[in-house]
């Protein structure tokens, strides 16, 4: 079903001065979206994400981004046991959706090529 942790996100509300912050750290910008920032850290193979957003209680939480060849197929695969699942969403450079295990914890299935 999925084939790798591509990333961990975070929440922060202002992208360019917390891109600046862990660029301070050491960390590089390995892409640039609309709101967020992919960064590399060391030679990790998972990177971080770091999106802007609302710094709300429950979206301010880390939460895994899954990959998967086929969002499509996975995403109905998912409803089909009886996961909750949002709709697939893409934001031009790549589709997405979240799903929530049982303790209602966030985690997030991707594509992109």
């Amino acid at each position: 079903m999925f084939e790798r942790i591509d990333t961990i996100c975070l929440t922060v509300s202002n992208v360019e001065q917390s891109s600046i912050w862990y660029q301070e750290l050491g960390f590089k910008i390995s892409f640039r979206g609309e709101g967020y920032r992919v960064l590399t850290v060391g030679n990790s193979e998972v990177p971080l994400t770091i999106e802007e957003g609302s710094m709300s209680s429950k979206e301010n939480q880390a939460y895994p981004i899954f990959f998967t060849k086929d969002i499509e197929k996975n995403h109905k695969k998912l409803q089909g046991k009886g996961i909750e699942v949002t709709g697939i969403k893409d934001d031009g450079d790549n589709k997405f959706f979240d799903f929530y295990d049982l303790d209602n914890n966030r985690l997030q299935v991707c594509f992109w090529e």
